[in-house]
């Protein structure tokens, strides 16, 4: 803001106000002429010879705009303004701007980011955040829908403490920015291999998956990684003929890190306002409309029209591929064992079954499936017991089943000290008993007498020295 001089009164007037005023002033003073006027000032001749009346007529104040100092005529009701701020500090008290104005418009209270960023700065409720420069080496973005989707996993406090502990992982277009998201109990292969599946049933196949080097994408031992080794979800990505592609650092796939930045941000309060405790709620809000919401707001459109995704046809069957796999070898009673469980191989059986390898899928719906070969073979669980150890159950000794006539009616029955005892095997005081040629203790002893060390008689021979007798 500058000022201009009047018969000695300072009016504070803008730059272009200032500027005017001298093309005026040599209009009137006979060196420009009014069409030369408004050539420099971009105004018609006619405004021109207006702004000269008013220049002589009021003098260098006249040029200054009416509502200089006067509220504006498009300003906001102060009413609204007070309801405003009154459901900011009630609701949205750590809110942007920007969201804060969104969650304002449904509720009815329509007023723009940039107005409601002057209201919480004049209250003190907002503080501009500056933002550090930071030098990237930009990477341009693929040309089309469905040639490179990135994948990351946030571990992330959601509920705010109220709830259940939480991660949620991502699937986000690199062309398009468009995502989709799940929220599950834990960081694990499963739940990877469960959100691919929801992309592959909506999509199709990507070219390629950009991931983190995490030991769910990469085979490591203590920390390092193994060149030639394969985990289980890299296996499921060959057998899709997915391309795998592994970042060297968080910086390489931040398109997906964002996307977590505007989560932990839009989402959190979200689920906040649907007082949102369980993962089955939070999947519900994603599900009933949040989703698409933010495709339709972050999503761009790609460089070039088409979708580069493949179907999944027939040739692949994902149920078997998105599943646990492990092998196991066929004993040669066709049974195998699996997690110390036992399970018996049914019929028909296959060249080279027994002491072949078998392969087992565990798969995403908890059903598990054994392979060999391209044959899934039947089979059935063994029953925890005697069968599982291999071998049939020991029987009964025939010495140990009570025989002989029944008693007699009338005759007295045993004594307590004679009563009978059940059928079964005794005690075997030290040895085996799984002979059945006696009953043990044998009749008449009347208790586990143990033999000790044998000592011959005193009169034994052995006890008596060797006296030779010579003959003569």
């Amino acid at each position: 803001m500058s000022t201009a001089s009047n018969e000695g009164d300072r009016i504070p007037m803008s730059q272009q106000e200032r500027d005017r005023l001298r093309v005026l002033h040599s209009v009137l003073d006979g060196q420009r002429t009014q069409v030369e006027a408004a050539r420099l000032l971009r105004l018609t001749p006619r405004h021109v010879r207006r702004l000269l009346q008013r220049l002589q007529q009021g003098g260098d104040a006249a040029l200054v705009h009416g509502l200089r100092g006067q509220p504006s005529n498009h300003r906001k009701d102060a009413k609204l303004r007070q309801r405003v701020l009154q459901v900011y500090r009630k609701d949205f008290h750590d809110f942007g701007p920007t969201f804060a104005a969104e969650k304002l418009a449904e509720r009815g209270l329509e007023v723009s980011a940039d107005t409601l960023r002057r209201w919480l700065l004049a209250e003190g409720l907002w503080q501009p955040h500056r933002r550090r420069e930071q030098h990237r080496s930009r990477r341009p973005r693929r040309a089309c829908f469905g040639e490179l989707v990135q994948m990351d996993t946030s571990i992330h406090d959601w509920t705010e403490g109220r709830g259940e502990d939480m991660v949620l992982i991502h699937m986000i277009d690199d062309a398009t920015s468009r995502l989709l998201a799940r929220f599950y109990d834990a960081d694990n292969v499963v739940n990877h291999f469960d959100l691919l599946l929801r992309w592959l049933q909506a999509h199709g196949r990507p070219l390629a998956l950009y991931t983190d080097r995490h030991s769910i994408f990469e085979a490591q031992d203590k920390g390092q990684a193994l060149a030639n080794a394969e985990t289980q979800f890299g296996r499921a990505l060959r057998e899709l003929e997915i391309e795998l592609i592994r970042a060297h650092s968080p910086q390489a796939k931040g398109r997906v890190e964002r996307s977590f930045g505007t989560a932990q941000d839009r989402v959190v309060k979200e689920m906040r306002l649907a007082k949102v405790k369980t993962i089955l709620q939070a999947n519900a809000l994603l599900d009933g409309g949040l989703l698409a919401k933010h495709n339709r707001q972050f999503s761009v459109p790609p460089r070039e029209a088409g979708d580069a995704h493949r179907a999944v046809g027939i040739g692949f069957n994902v149920a078997a591929i998105l599943s646990l796999q492990q092998q196991r070898t066929v004993a040669n009673d066709y049974t195998i064992r699996f997690e110390n469980r036992h399970y018996q191989l049914d019929k028909p059986i296959y060249p080279g079954e027994r002491g072949g390898k078998v392969l087992i899928e565990v798969r995403l719906d908890g059903s598990m499936a054994i392979r060999f070969g391209a044959h899934y073979l039947k089979y059935h669980e063994i029953v925890a017991g005697f069968a599982a150890l291999g071998g049939s159950a020991p029987q009964t000794p025939r010495s140990l089943t009570p025989e002989g006539p029944t008693p007699e009616e009338g005759k007295e029955g045993p004594t307590a000290q004679e009563e009978v005892e059940p059928s079964g095997v005794q005690p075997t005081g030290g040895r085996s008993g799984r002979t059945s040629a006696e009953p043990y203790p044998p009749a008449g002893a009347a208790e586990d007498t143990k033999k000790g060390p044998y000592r011959p008689a005193a009169d034994h021979p052995w006890r008596r020295g060797f006296r030779g007798q010579r003959k003569d």
